[in-house]
């Protein structure tokens, strides 16, 4: 049985920067990342014009029946095919991705802490804990540049949903955390000291 590590936090909070430090740091022979966003709900069936309204911060928004088959699957050993969302059509594209499992497997994402089942696959439980204006500010540089978004979208974007699904949802989870890493916590020595309770992990399954 692989370990799994969930790193979890609200958008913006860092959690993606450090899920990828520690998988570059285990190496790409030892560590597998899923991410949380690659399982949003599929919104094709509804019209083009209503897709960016949809609550993509509430836990409704994502396939967790998806998720957790292919989370256990690769904690198991067995490889899956990751579905591929497109951000900008808010559809999922037909083809995945193929992830072999790994020794370690990082799950990061918004909400991954907020559910039982996943919790209790998990061998270690990090939260990023960041101030709201330094996460708003990382939002608007990441869907400005990455996703096509206006500064007005993500902005009434992030008072109408994000905002208060983070302090209803996302904040909560950190009480179900092993290590909370506050902001600005993605340092090398931060990386460096997750990693070496994972390896510890892994010495001691063997």
């Amino acid at each position: 049985m692989n370990i799994l590590v969930g790193v979890a936090g609200g958008t913006g909070s860092g959690k993606t920067t450090i899920a990828q430090e520690i998988c570059r740091s285990l190496g790409s022979d030892t560590a597998v990342l899923v991410e949380q966003d690659s399982y949003y709900l599929d919104l094709g069936p509804h019209p083009v014009g209503e897709r960016a309204g949809f609550n993509f911060d509430h836990p409704s928004a994502f396939d967790w029946k998806l998720l957790k088959e292919q989370v256990g699957d690769l904690k198991s050993g067995r490889p899956i095919h990751r579905p591929v969302y497109d951000y900008r059509t808010h559809t999922r594209t037909p083809h995945g991705i193929l992830l072999e499992p790994r020794q370690v497997v990082i799950l990061e994402g918004i909400l991954i802490l907020g559910d039982p089942d996943l919790r209790r696959l998990m061998d270690l439980k990090i939260f990023i804990d960041a101030a709201a204006d330094i996460r708003l500010l990382r939002r608007l540089q990441r869907d400005i540049r990455e996703r096509g978004r206006s500064l007005e979208s993500v902005a009434d974007q992030y008072l109408s949903t994000v905002r208060p699904m983070h302090e209803q949802y996302v904040q909560p989870c950190a009480k179900h955390a092993d290590i909370i890493i506050p902001e600005g916590g993605c340092s090398p020595k931060a990386v460096a000291a997750v990693v070496g309770g994972i390896r510890a992990l892994l010495e001691w399954r063997n």
